[in-house]
């Protein structure tokens, strides 16, 4: 398996559009084949995200409000890494703001790559265990609508098995890390 990254040639960049947390470029590039076309590009400086389990054993997840799709969705705690964060203090940052949690155990579970027919971005996953909660919550993002939800891995199986709550792929992906790590 080749896991060398095998650029693109860029022939040219026709659009490009600055976005809060990325950018989108239309280029024309000369795929490693030697096929020409036109294609869009998602430029995203990369994320992190937790699976957060309590001493009980519990996970901590979030019902968040997502525009794109006009709904709540299930899904652990995540989000973008500013310039030149690592991330897992992105990963502890987040924890905090959007659960009012923090984690005294923190192991890597590797990455992965959402969306890699149109985006760049690798999102960092990471368990993290031996949870406190905090006396003061910080202060989040102003646009983000939370629900913060305990539930045992039973109960949250149930619900990907269900189909009955909407759920992305990362939080997907890390559940079945987390598991794998956790034997359960």
């Amino acid at each position: 398996m080749n896991s060398l990254p095998e650029h693109p040639k860029l022939l040219k960049t026709t659009a490009y559009i600055q976005a809060p947390k990325f950018s989108f470029q239309l280029n024309h590039i000369k795929l490693p084949i030697g096929v020409e076309g036109t294609f869009g590009l998602i430029r995203h400086p990369g994320a992190s995200l937790a699976v957060p389990i309590t001493t009980k054993g519990t996970i901590i997840i979030l019902r968040q409000y997502r525009f794109a799709i006009a709904k709540r969705i299930l899904e652990f705690p995540a989000g973008t890494l500013e310039e030149g964060e690592e991330p897992l203090n992105t990963m502890k940052r987040e924890l905090a703001e959007e659960t009012g949690f923090q984690a005294s155990t923190w192991r890597p579970m590797g990455t992965m790559l959402p969306c890699p027919g149109y985006s760049d971005e690798i999102i960092h996953l990471f368990l993290a265990q031996d949870l406190d909660k905090l006396t003061e919550r910080p202060k989040g993002d102003l646009d983000e609508d939370i629900e913060v939800l305990e539930l045992s891995s039973k109960e949250f199986d149930e619900i990907i098995s269900s189909g009955n709550e909407a759920l992305d792929g990362k939080t997907i992906t890390a559940w079945y890390k987390a598991k794998t790590i956790l034997g359960i």
